[in-house]
């Protein structure tokens, strides 16, 4: 049994307090940012007939039954975007959600099992407006607890300076020597043993067993993230499109996606996308993610049929996952992600 005090312990909680009281004050002005922006918010439903469908994120499963005893598999969201998205396409136009999100296999410093995302979607505006709005709310929630800088682990940012714009392969070019483009294919069937290669010079070595894709994410990881948002955030634009699921293609150059990321002091912030709605195009995705999934892992998630036929009423949007959780860290100065949450899952558990 652990030796350390519990959550609730008088003691521990007057160490906590200070930041959970800076959360819920960030979460009143970030209420209000939006309301001023003709927002609504939303409350999208925790069980869900999927989790979502990437490769790496896991869920947790449970039963629903009836009161006949009939009985239906369902699931912890690990997102509210596949609800969000439902509600775009049954006509709301501007949304955002503090959502209670579920993922397994996920603990440290930055990660819990149940977690706060905040999403938002605007209808009929293009992805770079939702990267403007990752920056605003940074220097939002910095301000409202008087913090001039954040940092995280020794980085530091500040938090109002205009976001540095990196595309994906100008930070492998930047930081590692990769040219990430010439390992791109037009049909998404990208060149593993090229990438494989440059990764080794670059000092990841690629295991026998490994995809493009897991090469890439070993050499962004190690090599390229602690890298971002040091001095100022970082938005690290144009993914792959084979890494960008959810997002539609970009009409300059089909091998990459418009998908983003927001970085701040080597911290992963936030996560957006010019939205996919095409109904076919998203099966398919979302089908060979699960069939990586299952060559992983073993296991595979249901696609939710209900969200497919959604699409073909959606409009084109942008939207963005941020973690909640996260920002108050970097904003407030907390260490470990258990400080900013009112009532943690014991770490033994």
């Amino acid at each position: 049994m652990s030796s350390e005090r519990p959550w609730w312990h008088p003691e521990k909680h007057a160490d906590r307090r200070p930041f959970l009281l800076a959360r819920e004050k960030i979460k009143t002005a970030i209420r209000a940012w939006f309301a001023a922006r003709d927002f609504v918010e939303v409350e999208p439903g925790c069980l869900q007939a999927s989790p979502g469908n990437e490769t790496h994120l896991h869920a947790f499963r449970t039963e629903l039954i009836g009161p006949e005893l009939s009985r239906r598999e369902l699931y912890l969201h690990t997102s509210p975007e596949i609800a969000c998205k439902k509600l775009l396409a049954a006509g709301e136009r501007r949304i955002f959600a503090f959502a209670p999100v579920f993922r397994n296999r996920e603990r440290g410093a930055l990660h819990a099992s149940e977690f706060t995302m905040l999403e938002w979607y605007r209808a009929g505006e293009p992805y770079e407006t939702v990267m403007d709005d990752c920056a605003a709310l940074l220097k939002l929630a910095a301000e409202t607890v008087d913090n001039r800088f954040v940092s995280w682990r020794g980085v530091t940012a500040n938090p109002r300076a205009v976001p540095e714009r990196l595309t994906v392969a100008e930070a492998f070019a930047r930081y590692t020597g990769i040219d990430l483009l010439s390992t791109l294919g037009n049909a998404g069937e990208n060149d593993r043993d090229a990438l494989a290669v440059a990764a080794d010079a670059a000092g990841i070595c690629a295991r026998p067993g490994d995809t493009w894709a897991d090469i890439f994410s070993k050499v962004l990881t190690a090599l390229i993230e602690p890298q971002l948002g040091n001095g100022r955030p970082t938005l690290l634009v144009d993914y792959p499109a084979s890494e960008a699921a959810l997002a539609r293609p970009k009409a300059s150059d089909p091998r990459l996606g418009e998908r983003f990321e927001f970085y701040c002091c080597g911290v992963e912030l936030a996560n957006g996308f010019g939205e996919l709605t095409d109904p076919v195009l998203q099966r398919t995705r979302l089908e060979a993610e699960m069939d990586r999934k299952q060559e992983r892992y073993g296991e595979r998630y249901p696609i939710d049929d209900d969200f497919i036929a959604a699409l073909a009423h959606m409009p084109q949007a942008s939207g963005c996952a941020l973690g909640f959780d996260r920002l108050v860290m970097l904003a407030a100065g907390a260490t470990h992600i258990d400080q900013v949450l009112w009532t943690p899952l014991p770490r033994g558990a």
